[in-house]
């Protein structure tokens, strides 16, 4: 079962990274996915978070830090180090990969990108869901989504590492923020 789970894994990886790709997604997606791009919405969530919030927008950056924070050492120090899945730009078995950015010689499962920012809009969802708009969630929900699309496209992860990384980001957020008592 797992076999075939990993080869469907595996096909979709190589619809994606090859046989769905273009030369605007080319230059688009390896940016997107790059956290320098994302200052400036950052910055907006900030402004936005302190028009909302207003002197409450210490405790909201430290939750956010606090979930950002645990779902990286999740993936990054714990789930990485146990599953060792290597990346499918350093895959041997595959035969054909477009590496669109540098490949590291890290693990792949669970994708770090998608675990952070989905970590993130799901932190975001629970604290504001009753203040800010849907089509603002629905938003980062997509944009978040992109991202993990993009580290399928440049070829640094498989689609269940981010399909695992979000689920797992998602989880996270619920469980800082059922501790940090909104």
């Amino acid at each position: 079962m797992l076999e075939v789970l990993i080869e469907r894994d595996k096909e979709l990886f190589a619809l994606i990274n090859t046989q769905w790709s273009n030369a605007f997604l080319d230059l688009l997606l390896p940016y997107w996915r790059t956290k320098t791009t994302w200052i400036p919405l950052y910055i907006l969530l900030f402004l936005i978070i302190g028009k909302d919030r207003g002197f409450k927008i210490i405790w909201v950056l430290i939750v956010l830090g606090l979930t950002i924070a645990l779902a990286d050492q999740i993936s990054s120090e714990w789930i990485k180090k146990i599953v060792e899945r290597v990346r499918p730009c350093n895959d041997s078995s595959l035969p054909t990969v477009r590496n669109l950015i540098h490949c590291g010689s890290g693990f792949s499962f669970t994708s770090s990108h998608a675990t952070n920012h989905f970590a993130l809009v799901m932190q975001l969802f629970l604290i504001f869901r009753m203040t800010w708009k849907t089509r603002y969630f629905v938003a980062l929900f997509i944009w978040a989504a992109l991202i993990a699309y993009a580290q399928i496209y440049v070829g640094v992860h498989y689609p269940l590492d981010v399909l695992a990384g979000g689920l797992l980001g998602g989880v996270l957020a619920w469980f800082v923020h059922q501790i940090s008592a909104w």
